[in-house]
């Protein structure tokens, strides 16, 4: 995610050592050589760099995170040292951002495949202040990927068999927006208790009306005012208009207590991408967000059988963020002329995908449904 090339050799053997995940170690692929990642002080490091305007976040362990104050982050009016020069340019397919490293000027979109070619130009990017490493393998997430295919009504069998042949799944850090903030809510609106009324009705029996008697439920509305006072911590907003937001969203939830401080480490092998959801539109995602969170509050406070709410006033205080990454496994296939996407949380095996339909499995289940009815509607009737 930064300008300069980072480069891990073997100490054996000088091939390329990679992020092993579920572990804090590079591991060389060639010859199986391990090296662990140096522990660093992060709390020093925050100090450095961050200066009076940081509000630093306790962690997991003796850890320690930079949380940005937001109306200093949203009027550009950041230190310097907040930011990076980063090479990067959009993919023309997909739309992702692609970073470069070092000298290098081509490679391969990590979201679709398609070659991305970037010009000797730089732009000024947020650093990640913390990265979630990756605890599954490419094995394990491709499993996870065909056990999900498998339990899916009437997917089709060829795509369950063309991704067990197909290439391996991308490992990829998406960029993610983390937004904190205190809250205090006065609110207005009505409360509904529920009552019952009897009341007499005609229904038609065998040919013969009949009066019955049967409840009715109703609703009595009082106007009611009241206030909530919530805090939210770590509201996640995704940074990337690659992945369709719905299933980037349903791959939570994140154990976000295994952050990490922010090391390139952590990508050696892996790709990341650049953030092009900027951190306005990422305040407004997470920010509806919390309001639906206050509106249950608001509805538990009132009480009732139903509630309304006309109008809530939210004062927002002490609002921060954060730019880190999140570990997603990634394959995209074409099947049929359509292609496919799947995503697998890198750290707990949750996936989400495209939804493949079998028109034929479809058509034969229909087909199967009209067979009974038609032989249980002539049982009915020679009976």
């Amino acid at each position: 995610m930064i300008s300069e090339e980072h480069r891990y050799p073997c100490g054996q053997c000088g091939a390329e050592l990679r992020f092993a995940p579920g572990v804090t170690k590079l591991k060389c692929g060639h010859c199986g050589f391990e090296q662990a990642i140096a522990e660093e002080d992060a709390t020093a490091d925050a100090g450095q760099n961050a200066g009076p305007w940081a509000k630093p976040k306790p962690a997991r362990g003796p850890k320690r995170f930079e949380e940005l104050p937001l109306a200093q982050g949203l009027s550009n009016d950041l230190p310097a040292t907040a930011s990076t020069e980063v090479r990067a340019t959009k993919c023309p397919n997909c739309g992702a951002q692609v970073q470069f490293d070092g000298a290098s000027h081509s490679k391969e979109c990590p979201f679709c495949a398609s070659p991305v070619v970037v010009d000797t130009g730089s732009e000024r990017k947020l650093k990640p202040q913390a990265v979630l490493p990756f605890q599954l393998d490419e094995k394990t997430a491709h499993k996870a990927m065909l056990d999900w295919l498998g339990s899916l009504w009437f997917a089709p069998n060829g795509l369950l068999q063309y991704t067990r042949a197909g290439r391996a799944m991308n490992g990829v850090y998406v960029p993610y927006w983390t937004f904190d903030a205190e809250t205090e809510t006065d609110y207005r609106g009505q409360r509904g208790d529920a009552y019952y009324e009897t009341r007499t009705v005609t229904v038609n029996v065998n040919g013969r009306n009949e009066q019955r008697q049967e409840q009715v439920r109703k609703i009595r509305w009082h106007n009611v005012r009241g206030h909530v006072a919530r805090d939210f911590d770590d509201v996640l907003a995704i940074a990337a208009t690659s992945l369709p937001v719905n299933l980037a969203d349903h791959l939570e939830p994140w154990d976000l207590s295994l952050l990490e401080p922010y090391r390139p480490d952590y990508l050696a092998g892996f790709q990341a991408e650049g953030y092009t959801v900027a951190l306005a539109d990422g305040h407004s995602t997470a920010q509806a967000k919390m309001e639906r969170i206050i509106e249950g509050d608001i509805r538990r406070d009132i009480g009732g059988d139903e509630q309304r709410i006309d109008g809530m006033d939210v004062d927002w205080r002490d609002e921060t963020f954060k730019h880190i990454l999140l570990p997603i496994w990634m394959a995209a296939y074409k099947y049929n002329g359509k292609s496919y996407r799947f995503l697998v949380n890198g750290q707990t095996g949750e996936v989400q995908g495209e939804r493949p339909w079998s028109v034929w499995k479809i058509a034969f289940a229909v087909l199967g449904v009209a067979v009974v009815a038609g032989v249980g509607y002539y049982l009915s009737q020679n009976s």
